[in-house]
Formats: C-alpha cells, sequence, structure tokens
C-alpha cells in the first residue's frame, strides 16, 4: 500500500510492482501478490483500471 500511496495517479501491473520494489519476479510469488491485489481491490482500497492493472482508488 505505501507504493500505492506514494504514487497515486500510477497504474502498476504486478511485475512492474515487484521491479519498483526490488523482489524477485519467480511465478509463485507473483501469483499470491496477485490475489492480494484482489482482496484490496474487493475491499476498496485499489481500483482495477485494466486486466492486471491495479490503482490507488481516488
Amino acid at each position: 500500500m505505501t507504493t500505492f500511496n506514494e504514487h497515486p495517479q500510477k497504474v502498476f501491473c504486478v511485475r512492474d510492482l515487484y521491479e519498483h520494489l526490488g523482489l524477485p519476479t519467480d511465478e509463485p510469488s507473483i501469483n499470491v501478490t496477485r490475489s492480494r491485489l484482489g482482496r484490496l481491490v474487493r475491499q476498496g482500497l485499489l481500483e482495477q483500471p485494466g486486466r492486471g492493472r491495479y490503482q490507488k482508488r481516488t
């Protein structure tokens, strides 16, 4: 959430988010993050402007 708060207008895909945070982009961890981001969308904290894209809700 910190990254989304620091860049509220930027739309991230999961791989971009991982690169921004300096995390390894191995497939199992990316799938876990996709699941967590989906949960944040359902909770209303993020919005999903396109498939696989996430942005802070304004």
